[in-house]
This record gives structure tokens, sequence and C-alpha cells, in this order.
């Protein structure tokens, strides 16, 4: 069995998912291939792995490291999966560029790697670096599985499935954990066990459409009654969600600070007190990057003073639709798929986030029906942008991407269609050879 990383300088990303495949019986015997551009973060990676390899796995499985873009395609050669985690530009300078360059049009962004002015040109920077990686594949491991974890996700993942012949899922561990996040703070723990739901809709904004406990009992009344109440009394970090609930009637799989700038609700220089009104923590994901960086140096000083380094097989789906497909034994998932009838009011080119059943024949989606009207509605803003994305990307045609900020739900709340242009000139410029050329 062979599994490629590709975007292996994720170094704590990298943990969890390897890590996992290195603790399932079924896969601990791998040939785990380490690819990056990056020499210092790929042996960095590599040195954490193989502690764990040494440390829980008996070194049974053997990890090769492969640097640069001349040799990736030995990485893929043969590969039976490869995973996918990559960040084109990484937090310096593209993150930057991409937080930084808006503010000077009065634009703010919480996360920027899905939607938004951030979210589209991540995407235009990566589906090269992707496209490149699927004629690869197509040559050298055409039955290989591509397990995609890299954002904005219903972008890239949406590329691969409609332009590559590449077989691909998208994941996203915002599934697994978003009926227990939502039970956990309504004081509601006791609903846990034994619950039965029903998630669908797009990626980060898949709607949690049923939730019963046990016995049957639709939760979703007291849900509603209990999220009311919480988002009327003092500040918590889950307010725009808890307002969807209100709102919509239901609530969604990604958190509120990417929830926020997913509309044009919340973030609104018009408006600036409702950044304080739902607690929105404007900048976050540029915080969150620097922070992950320290973490990791912390870890890596660690890791060389005493190689104790351990793991515990984590939430992420990776390791057990590997385990599905190898043993035959079946598996659930929330997975990021091309729409092929399986939302009846969302358009056949979205890829959409529905429950897939994994097993020795690979992943099956499952036919989930329509969506109510208001949630389609609100899933169509930013498939809208996220289609545009994808065909100024293939084309290379920059009226598309104008288009596309300009039907992206917050850009267009906030500005006007020449400053719309304007930015998107000045961000391409600013990106440079990360970008491809626009005509």
């Amino acid at each position: 069995m062979k599994i490629t990383f590709m975007g292996a300088g994720s170094t704590v990303f990298a943990k969890n998912v390897l890590g996992d495949c290195m603790l399932t019986p079924a896969l601990q015997e791998s040939e785990i291939c380490l690819y990056d551009i990056n020499g210092g973060r790929l042996k960095e990676s590599s040195l954490m792995l193989n502690a764990i390899n040494r440390n829980c796995n008996e070194n049974r499985a053997v990890i090769r490291e492969y640097l640069g873009v001349e040799n990736r395609k030995e990485a893929l050669r043969g590969a039976d999966f490869v995973i996918n985690a990559i960040q084109v530009g990484g937090y310096d300078p593209c993150t930057i560029i991409d937080f930084e360059v808006p503010k000077k049009y009065g634009l703010r962004q919480t996360i920027g790697d899905t939607l938004g002015i951030g979210g589209i040109m991540r995407a235009l920077r990566t589906i090269p670096v992707m496209e490149d990686f699927a004629r690869d594949m197509e040559e050298v491991c055409p039955d290989a599985w591509f397990l995609n974890y890299t954002n904005p996700m219903a972008m890239l993942s949406g590329f691969m499935q409609r332009y590559t012949g590449v077989k691909t899922v998208g994941l996203c561990h915002s599934v697994q954990v978003c009926s227990e996040t939502l039970l956990n703070a309504l004081g509601m723990e006791d609903r846990l066990e034994g619950r039965k739901e029903l998630i669908a809709g797009i990626n980060h904004m898949g709607w949690l459409l049923e939730i019963r406990d046990r016995n049957g009992n639709d939760l979703y009344p007291e849900i509603r009654r209990r999220a009311l109440e919480k988002n009327a009394g003092e500040k918590h970090a889950d307010m725009v969600r808890f307002e969807y609930i209100r709102r919509l009637g239901y609530y969604c799989t990604e958190s509120s600070e990417h929830n926020a700038e997913y509309n044009p609700f919340f973030i609104k220089e018009k408006y600036p007190e409702l950044i304080d009104r739902y607690n929105i923590p404007l900048d976050e994901y540029p915080r969150r990057c620097v922070n992950q960086i320290a973490e990791w140096d912390k870890l890596r000083d660690s890791l060389l003073n005493d190689g104790k380094l351990t793991h515990e097989r984590s939430r992420e789906y990776a390791s057990h639709i590997l385990e599905a497909i190898v043993t035959g034994d079946p598996y659930k998932i929330g997975g990021n798929v091309l729409n092929t009838g399986l939302i009846d009011n969302l358009p056949a080119d979205a890829c959409v986030e529905v429950p897939c059943l994994v097993d020795g024949d690979g992943v099956h989606p499952c036919h989930v029906g329509r969506l109510p009207v208001q949630l389609a509605a609100m899933n169509m803003t930013n498939i809208n942008a996220q289609l545009l994305t994808i065909e100024a990307a293939v084309t290379k045609k920059r009226d598309l991407i104008y288009n596309a900020a300009m039907l992206e739900p917050h850009t267009a709340a906030e500005l006007d269609i020449d400053h719309i242009a304007a930015m998107v000139d000045e961000l391409i410029e600013a990106h440079g050879d990360y970008l491809p050329k626009y005509h």
C-alpha cells in the first residue's frame, strides 16, 4: 500500500492523518511518501512521522521524502492514495496579501480561505498546482483516490471532479463535530449518545437538516429555544450560527468565524457595531497562522530533544476511508463530491457535501433530495462565486475573476463594481508569479 502526502510540510495535519494510518492495522505496513517544495518543513515532518512510526508502529511503515517539483512524479508513481494538504504561497506572502490588500478598500475578513476575496484568490493560485498533480496522477497512478483537505474545498475539489480524470473526494472535519459542538454548547450533552442526524449542503455551509435522540425524538424544537435564549444572553463564540438557527431554522457545519464572512449580513463597514454584537473575530486566520507556527516550533524542539512523540487516532476521515477501501468494511463519511443528482435544488456543476458510504469499491454518495428553499438559496450565493472562480482558473479570463468577486456576497455588500475590479487587479499584481497570467 502506497500513500503519498502532498504538502507534507503541513506538519500538524500530517501528524494527524498519517499518524492515524500508522495506528490502523490494515495500513500499518504502508509505504508513506512525503512530498513538499520546502526542504526544511519536509525534514521536520519526516522527523516527526519517523518518531511516531518508531514509538507507535514498531517501524512497520516505510517513510520516504520527495523534495521539489522535479521529484513529484516519483512521489506519486504507483500510489494507491494521494492526500492533499498544500497551501500555495503560505502565510507569508500570500495570506498576508489576501488580508491586507482588501483592507485598503474597506473589506475586512475573518478567515479568507473558503469564500470571500481571500478564498477566490487562494483558489486561483492553487488550482494550477492541483492541475499539475492531476496530470501526473493520470500518468503514474491513474487508479489512485485523491483525498483533498485543502481549502477552498468546494472550488478545488469541484475543479478536480469536473476537469480531471482523478477520483476525488473532498474532506473536512467540520461535519464530524457539528452536532456535538451544538449540543455541548446548549447544555444538551445527555442527547449525544445514540443520536441520529442528516447533514447536507456545501462545504462549510452544510446544514444539520435533522437531529434526533436515541428514541427518535426531534431535538430541533429544544435546540431552537435554547439557541435563541443563549444569543440573548452573554456573548459567546458561536453567535452567527445561532442567528442562522433563528433566521433560517437550521444550524450549519462550519464555525461562526467562518460563516460571518460567507454572506452580507454580519461584517459591514456601515454597521461596525455588528462586529461586537455577534462577537466576530476579524483577522482571525492570520492570528492562527502565527500561533500555529509558534506551536510547531515548540513541538519540533521537544521532538529534537527527546524523540518521545506519540499519537492517538484522531477524528479525521482519511484513515477510515483508506481502511474501508482496503478491507471492504463499510464506513460512512460526509464527503465533498460532484452533485450528480444528489441535492435536487442545487446545480449539477456544484461540489456538494453529502453523506457517502465508503467500501471496497470506493466512495458512494447518497441522494439527499431537496434542501429547504432558504438553505438552498444561501448555498447558491456561495456556489455562484465558486463556479465563476473555477471558470476563471480554467479559461484564464480576468473578467471572470471580476465576476466571481462581484457575485461574492460579502464583497458585493461592501464595495461598488469599480472598486471590486481595482482590488482584484491589485491582488493579481501583488501575488505575482503565484498566479498564472490572465487576459
